[in-house]
C-alpha cells in the first residue's frame, strides 16, 4: 500500500470511493469540502493506493493555525489492513511540519463511527472538535 499526496488524476477514483462508503448527505458535503481543500492546499489531502486502485483517502485542513482531520474513508475491500491509521499518521506528520498549534478531529455526526479509531491512536475527547461553527472548507 502506498500513501501519497492527492493528484488531479485521483479525483474520479476518490469521489467514487467516497460515494461508495458514505451516505448521500455526507458524500455531498465531503465532495464540496474536498474541492475547496484541493483549491486551497492539496498537500493536506492524501490517498492510499494499491496499484491503480484507490484504497483510502483522508482530507485534512488548517483553520486558525489548527490542523483538522476532516474525513477519512477506506474502500470496503481494504478495511482492516491499517490503511486509515497510515493515512492519519502521514497527515499528522504534515500538520507537524506546518507547526500547527493543535491537531483536532472533526466530530460531526458523519464521523461518529470513526471516533473510536482516533481514540485508539491516542486522541482524547478534548481533541474532538464538536462545534456549531463549521470549518472553512465546509462553510465556504
Amino acid at each position: 500500500m502506498h500513501v501519497r499526496s492527492f493528484q488531479l488524476a485521483d479525483y474520479h477514483g476518490a469521489t467514487s470511493l467516497l460515494q461508495s462508503v458514505l451516505c448521500e448527505e455526507c458524500y455531498e458535503e465531503t465532495k464540496e469540502a474536498l474541492s475547496r481543500q484541493l483549491s486551497w492546499d492539496s498537500d493536506l489531502v492524501l490517498v492510499a493506493s494499491d496499484g491503480d486502485q484507490l484504497a483510502g483517502i483522508i482530507i485534512g485542513t488548517i483553520d486558525n493555525n489548527r490542523g483538522y482531520y476532516y474525513r477519512v474513508a477506506v474502500h470496503k475491500d481494504y478495511r482492516g489492513r491499517g490503511i486509515a491509521k497510515g493515512l492519519i499518521s502521514r497527515l499528522r506528520a504534515r500538520f507537524e511540519q506546518r507547526n500547527v498549534s493543535k491537531i483536532l478531529v472533526t466530530a460531526d455526526r458523519h464521523n461518529e463511527p470513526v471516533l473510536t479509531l482516533y481514540s485508539s491512536l491516542g486522541f482524547e475527547p478534548s481533541d474532538f472538535y464538536h462545534s456549531f461553527q463549521k470549518l472553512s472548507i465546509v462553510a465556504g
